[in-house]
């Protein structure tokens, strides 16, 4: 085992130098096109302030994305698009590492590492591989089914010790946690930190605006149901004032929403882009009708992602500077990755002349 371990897991290094053991982030999002306001409010708007308290690893998990059939043209396309979402939202890359998966070769190492003592059972308990496969379960591919081993390897690669999770997701951080307790068990040391989730405030969970009981998402084949990160201030307006509402005023209790699936989406989205309770945003239009409301809505809706959707496209047109930030980004995680590779083979016995 390499001598240099601490009795903690890390690797001692002098004062000064003891990144290892700072508050560290690790979250990622697929680049598979399309993303929307949901994605914003419910995750990259919540990384942007976590970048002062913490060291922060955002990645775009192109590895993840090829477990179901990708354009290959397409699959480039996006993982630009998905760090010109990053970047215009606010993520700083000179702060914050931003790199795609696949150029980190640790992620795959560590995957079929952890996947060797990572039960069967366990991996059959995972309701999202079921959700995806379907009744097409026996043709699912293997990557389908590994999918939370590799996002297992994803955090654990940078012992990250904090994962901001949405309520799809604290299945899959459940099993890192456990997968982590078990290479720690099985070697008889505290390598890796059982990361924690990271949870800010009340969840954002943004519906569609054709179907408040659907969540807004990027295969709905409707455009008029989400609100891209990329669209215009003209296209953003239109959106709202076209979104299913219904013919009742909005309360002013907020528990008056109950049932009312459209209404309680629009004005929890504003609530969201206004920093907002829902009880303030019922308090505030309470006995108001939705013509009046989608009004002020589009105007505050454009105000916060017209900015943000034109930077994407300011960025996008220039993907020398898109790849040379996910270079950049690259070059760093793969400074930590690598050292933590070595440190795990040194772990398991695994000769390196």
């Amino acid at each position: 085992m390499d001598k240099a371990l601490g009795d903690d897991g890390h690797r001692a290094v002098p004062p000064g130098e003891r990144s290892e053991l700072m508050k560290r982030i690790f979250s990622g999002v697929q680049p598979t096109g399309n993303l929307h306001l949901g994605n914003y409010l419910g995750a990259i708007r919540n990384w942007v302030q976590l970048q002062s308290d913490y060291e922060c690893i955002f990645c775009i998990v192109d590895l993840h994305a090829i477990t179901l059939p990708q354009d290959p043209d397409e699959l480039r396309r996006h993982t630009r698009e998905v760090t010109a979402a990053y970047v215009a939202a606010g993520i700083d890359p000179e702060r914050c590492i931003i790199f795609n998966q696949s150029t980190v070769a640790g992620h795959s190492q560590l995957s079929w590492l952890l996947g060797c003592l990572t039960p069967l059972g366990w991996l059959n308990r995972m309701t999202q591989f079921k959700e995806k496969a379907g009744k097409h379960r026996e043709n699912a591919g293997l990557g389908l089914y590994a999918y939370p081993v590799l996002m297992a390897a994803d955090i654990l690669l940078y012992k990250a010790t904090h994962v901001p999770v949405g309520e799809d997701q604290k299945q899959h951080l459940e099993l890192a946690r456990d997968i982590a307790g078990a290479f720690n068990r099985r070697y008889d040391l505290a390598y890796f930190p059982l990361p924690e989730p990271q949870i800010l405030g009340a969840a954002t969970r943004v519906m569609s605006l054709r179907d408040g009981t659907s969540k807004m998402s990027k295969s709905d084949p409707s455009d008029y149901s989400r609100i891209n990160m990329t669209d215009d201030a003209d296209t953003v307006a239109l959106k709202i004032r076209r979104a299913k509402t219904d013919p009742e005023p909005i309360p002013e209790d907020v528990e008056a929403l109950e049932g009312r699936p459209e209404a309680a989406n629009l004005v929890g989205i504003y609530g969201a882009l206004a920093n907002l309770s829902r009880a303030e945003v019922c308090r505030q239009y309470g006995g108001k009708g939705f013509a009046d409301f989608k009004k002020d809505l589009s105007d505050l809706a454009v105000s916060v992602m017209g900015p943000i959707g034109a930077e994407m496209q300011r960025l996008v047109s220039e993907p020398g500077y898109v790849d040379d930030i996910l270079r950049r980004g690259a070059e760093r995680a793969n400074e930590i990755a690598e050292r933590h590779i070595k440190e795990v083979h040194d772990i398991i016995g695994l000769l390196r002349p």
